[in-house]
Formats: C-alpha cells, structure tokens, sequence
C-alpha cells in the first residue's frame, strides 16, 4: 500500500507572514507539501517566495494561479525562478479560475479556458526545455506581423533551470477539463472532493484522459481532503465539523452566478439537487448563515476528518481508496503540528 503524501493549504485571506511561521512549524512536523492560494488578494508567487525562503525540505506549489493574468512565457519563468530559489521544490498549479475573477478583477475575456490551458501546459513545459518558442495558436510567440508584431523573434529562456520539468498540477472540476488534466499535467486539483462520492462525477472523465496520457508522465497525482481534529467528544466533533460550513457554502452559493457555478455544479452531481439550490438562494440574497446551516451534514462529515483516532484513520483510507496520492489536511486545534505529526503516522 502506497503511502500518502501530506500537503496543507496556506491560508490565502491571512496575514502572510503569520500564516509562513506556521508553515515552517508544519515542516518540522512532516509535511510535505504546501500550496499557496491566489484569488484576489496577496499574488501567490510573492508568497511563494517568502516561504521558500523560510522553509529546506517541503515542496511549495501553487494551488492556483490563473492563465489568463500571465502570459505562458511568465509562467515558464516564474516557474524556473521558484524552482530555482526553493532549490527545485516547486509545484506550478494551474487554473482558469472562473468568469467573475477572470472578467471582474483582471477585466479579461473568460473564453476558450481548455485550449488555453493546454496550450499554457506545453509551453511552459518547451521553455523549461530551453527550447526556442516559436508557437502560433491562442497565443502567438513571437507576435506576427498581421497581429501587430514587427521586431520579435524566436527567443528561449536566458537562464537555466534547476530542473527541465516542473510538476504541472491543474485545477479542474467538469467533465472536460478532468479529462484534458487526466490526459497532459503531473496532477490534479479537485474541490469538494467526497471520497466517497467522486467517481460518480469524474471517474469517467479520468479514465478517459488516462487513456490518452504519455507513459512518461508516469501514474497522475491527486490531492484533496479537509479538516482534520481528532476528538472524542461528540459536541466537539459537530462544532468543528461545522468549521466547513462556510467554506462549503461560499464555493456552492457563491462562487459563481446563477447557471455558471462549477461548484454548485459539483454538488448537484454528487446528489444534492435540491439543497444546492437553496444554498445559492440562501447565499446570494445575503443569507449567509442560512446557507451555511443549510449544507447537508453528510456532506460536511465526507469534506472532513473529524472524530477519534480509528475514525480518522477510515476517513483517510476512504481518501487513499479514492485514489488520493496526496492527502490535503486542515489541521484544526491549539497545536496544529501535533495533529500533522499524528497523521503522518498513520499514512
């Protein structure tokens, strides 16, 4: 039986130098990954900078940064200058995030998100090669002249990366983008992942981009998971399941419009028709709370892990039985080191 890898999220709405102290503490502890959100707040290569200096050993990913903000060419370079400052401990997670991001803070067109991403995948992949970039598709490099270009040439990177391939991870939840995932990047970031639930929205669309994936990328990595407490007392074990309500709520009833919410999406697949209808209800008439309490409470004890030991422990093999590869832990209480230390044991 393979053993789990532990990964944890940096809290990307917290005071990012508070948040990369508790980062080195979770280090020490066992961790093996820490990923770095970017919304639209702190970007997460500023961060990501940060903490590879603050940290030796544990992998740093990003978990995501858009494609449409950066041009493949940036990302091939921030990619080679993470690796090259974290001495090749990075992870470039990649998204499309979606339309309100996209549209409303970057002011971008949201289109074309599965060719563009596939073809940001190539490219940073050419460029870490030290190949010269000569590429004409969605993104045209150099630039034509019928497009505007007059003096650009194929250029490669200046410098040499640590390492000629960086693990590609990438965000992705329909049907499509899990198959394109499956098929080209190292690995793959899924939200509200139910272990117990999730073949019955993506097992398809995975086993069809396995079919069509490159021997040499070897077997793809997935990570996910969710708070983890391990507590005897069973107000205590509601109270802190209950901390994965807000989250639950913001993603199903807020992420998005009404139509064009991937999350909600997710939920209604999972075979909660009904109440992820009334959770964007709730959410985008200000009701927040509401929307929050009105998350099925079997969907917040799948998202967690929370409860006594032997408890846990079968949360975590539902998660490995998933095919998780890489277990995404919260770790929830007065020491969070202690609570990592304790499930890298039992992984």
């Amino acid at each position: 039986m393979a053993a789990l890898e532990l990964a944890a999220n940096l809290p990307y709405a917290a005071d990012a130098r508070t948040a990369a102290d508790q980062a080195a503490d979770l280090e020490k502890a066992g961790l093996d990954t820490i990923w770095v959100a970017e919304a639209y707040g702190f970007d997460a290569v500023s961060v990501l900078g940060y903490l590879a200096a603050r940290t030796s050993r544990v992998k740093l990913g990003s978990a995501i940064v858009n494609i449409y903000s950066r041009t493949p060419a940036l990302l091939g370079q921030t990619a080679a200058g993470l690796d090259a400052i974290s001495g090749g401990r990075f992870i470039l997670g990649l998204g499309t995030s979606g339309p309100q991001v996209i549209e409303g803070w970057h002011g971008l067109p949201y289109d074309r998100p599965l060719g563009r991403t596939r073809e940001v995948v190539d490219l940073v992949r050419r460029i870490l090669r030290r190949e010269v970039i000569e590429h004409h598709g969605l993104y045209d490099m150099p630039l034509p002249p019928e497009k505007g270009g007059s003096l650009g040439k194929p250029l490669k990177i200046l410098t040499h990366p640590v390492r000629d391939a960086v693990p590609i991870w990438i965000a992705a939840l329909g049907p499509a983008n899990v198959r394109m995932t499956a098929e080209i990047a190292d690995g793959w970031i899924p939200t509200l992942f139910l272990p117990e639930k999730a073949d019955r929205v993506w097992g398809e669309a995975l086993a069809e981009g396995r079919a069509k994936r490159p021997a040499e990328l070897g077997p793809l990595r997935i990570t996910a998971g969710g708070l983890v407490a391990v507590l005897e007392d069973e107000d205590e074990i509601r109270r802190t399941r209950d901390l994965a309500r807000p989250q639950i709520a913001l993603y199903v009833g807020g992420m998005g419009a009404r139509g064009k919410n991937f999350y909600n999406n997710i939920a209604r697949a999972y075979g909660y028709e009904k109440e992820a209808a009334l959770i964007q209800d709730l959410y985008l008439s200000g009701r927040k709370k509401e929307a929050e309490a009105a998350v099925p409470a079997e969907f917040v004890e799948q998202m967690t892990m929370v409860g006594p030991a032997g408890y846990v422990r079968d949360r975590i093999e539902a998660y490995r039985a998933a095919g998780v590869t890489t277990l995404n832990i919260n770790p929830v209480g007065p020491e969070p080191a202690k609570v990592v230390e304790q499930v890298r044991n039992w992984v």
